[in-house]
């Protein structure tokens, strides 16, 4: 369909772009062969020489000779008036084109490519049938397969920006659906005084990626939008933006909650120094996060979705001025991406992205892997015969949950996977435990563990050439320094940052990311020993025999 569209653009603009060139070199030049006209337009007292050699072609003859540089010959229009040649020539062309409409639909058709974004009116101007029978035998047209999907080929393929529509309003073909667009958006969950650390992240996130992609922005609220807020984040991009309000129920106690035991459990968690565990809000946040966001009904038209957080932190202000006592910045988007993230998603048939691979404060909840395994095995069914647990499971102690978590402030996922029943299943099942509310279940633990049991590891792409950081964790990517400004960090760098010092859990013998990649990640240097490194003062974790420069 957009080949034959494509195709009758091209001939409608070439006809009219032809049409003031043919008359300019018929007077120029004279015709080359006899032309048919209409006998009204002759005028009977046209002044000839008599040695002029005519040729008689149907209604009217044509002097071979060329054309006086002055126009000396008179021609009549329908309304018997007379215009010089020069015009009436002209006229006559316009008459010729098959009919007028026509003409008018080939201007109208130029003036919508004319008002297209540069880099989709290149691509319609060099389009020819050869062309796309050599792109196509080159693959780069077509998406690779999803029954044996290669990333890494398709980034290959498909990076310096290939899917880019420009800077600018949004393509009118783009809404036609020529481009093939997956289905997505950018969504935050902010708060209207977050507004100035909502146009931070934008700013970043616009500048490295958006704007040449101008995926549309969903905005999530538990009470309406103020117009300054919608305001000043709609004027930081091109790209369609959306206001909405998060539904009652999705933002509120449950009633098999036992109010007096949320209560106190507000209070232990923060007597104990969990984070944000005193804050009902975070409560509300972490249950939205894990089962609900992708229910909201404004996201049904989408299929895949980005998590971008506002630049503000609810940390400790203390902590903050230990760590960053010159930093006022939170989040940051380090890295200029030059290629479409939803598709590589789409065509490579990924369902989840992630950047960050860490531990998380085990006391936030104490009873989420036994809830899990109750859920395991009440419903076998629903576990993915691929599913690879190992990785989360630290062997070394009873078969307990090793706590590691995607960070879940960066995350990139197919809305499809969690509307499915395995998902849908497990979060019901958590939610009816009581657990948001009676202990500090997190969205990142519980996103991290749905993934691992109903879909296979083949499906989960790392994402580590996006540097990113929000509060305390950073990633900065190796090897891009012409496309990343940040200071590369280790692949183990965030390992334990999140667990403060007082949390008695046990950290496991390999850093989650290295767990998660397996095989030769995990392979240590000779010689080396844990026990070692720690007598010199080190963490333990610094004996491992491949490192982030060496690539994935």
């Amino acid at each position: 369909m957009a080949t034959t569209m494509l195709r009758g653009i091209k001939r409608g603009v070439m006809r009219l772009l032809r049409l003031p060139l043919d008359v300019i070199g018929r007077l120029d030049s004279g015709p080359s062969k006899p032309s048919s006209m209409p006998a009204y337009l002759l005028q009977s007292e046209l002044q000839t020489s008599p040695t002029t050699d005519w040729a008689s072609v149907n209604e009217i003859a044509v002097p071979q000779e060329s054309y006086p540089s002055e126009p000396s010959l008179v021609w009549m229009n329908r309304l018997g008036h007379r215009v010089p040649f020069h015009t009436g020539y002209a006229m006559l062309a316009w008459r010729n084109i098959h009919n007028r409409r026509r003409a008018l639909i080939s201007l109208l058709l130029i003036v919508i490519i004319f008002s297209m974004p540069p880099p989709f009116r290149r691509r319609l101007q060099a389009f020819s049938v050869e062309d796309e029978r050599l792109r196509l035998q080159a693959n780069e047209l077509t998406p690779i397969s999803t029954s044996d999907p290669d990333p890494r080929r398709w980034l290959e393929l498909n990076l310096d920006n290939k899917y880019a529509i420009g800077d600018g309003k949004a393509s009118f073909f783009r809404g036609m659906g020529y481009s093939s667009r997956p289905r997505a958006a950018l969504i935050s969950l902010v708060r209207n005084s977050e507004v100035e650390g909502m146009i931070q992240s934008m700013r970043q996130l616009e500048y490295r990626w958006n704007r040449k992609y101008q995926y549309p922005w969903v905005f999530f609220n538990d009470e309406p939008f103020t117009a300054e807020f919608e305001a000043a984040t709609s004027n930081l991009t091109s790209a369609e933006c959306y206001y909405e309000v998060i539904p009652r129920e999705h933002w509120s106690i449950p009633d098999w909650i036992d109010q007096d035991m949320f209560m106190n459990s507000l209070e232990y968690l923060g007597a104990i120094g969990v984070g944000k565990g005193w804050m009902v809000s975070y409560r509300h946040m972490c249950r939205w996060n894990s089962g609900f966001f992708y229910k909201h009904p404004r996201l049904k038209q989408f299929d895949w979705y980005w998590r971008v957080e506002p630049d503000v932190s609810c940390m400790a202000f203390f902590l903050w001025v230990a760590r960053f006592l010159l930093t006022a910045v939170k989040v940051h988007y380090f890295c200029d991406i030059d290629y479409d993230v939803f598709r590589l998603m789409r065509d490579n048939n990924l369902k989840y992205g992630f950047n960050m691979n860490i531990l998380d404060d085990a006391r936030s909840f104490p009873s989420l892997w036994r809830t899990t395994q109750d859920f395991m095995n009440e419903h076998p069914e629903l576990i993915h015969p691929e599913a690879d647990l190992n990785w989360l499971v630290d062997m070394t102690n009873i078969g307990e949950y090793n706590n590691c978590q995607f960070f879940s402030n960066f995350e990139i996922g197919d809305l499809n996977f969690f509307r499915a029943r395995p998902n849908e299943a497990y979060f019901n099942w958590l939610d009816r435990a009581g657990g948001f509310f009676y202990e500090r279940f997190g969205d990142a633990p519980i996103h991290t563990l749905s993934v691992a049991m109903f879909l296979p590891k083949k499906h989960v792409w790392f994402f580590q050439d996006i540097g990113y950081q929000h509060d305390i964790n950073r990633h900065c990517p190796p090897n891009l320094p012409d496309r990343c400004a940040c200071e590369p960090t280790s692949l183990d760098e965030n390992f334990y940052k999140l667990v403060p010092f007082e949390s008695p859990q046990r950290k496991p013998d390999d850093t989650c990311i290295r767990q998660f990649l397996g095989g030769e990640w995990l392979k240590k240097k000779d010689g080396w020993s844990r026990e070692a490194e720690q007598l010199a003062g080190g963490d333990g974790y610094r004996g491992y025999e491949r490192t982030e420069k060496d690539g994935l």
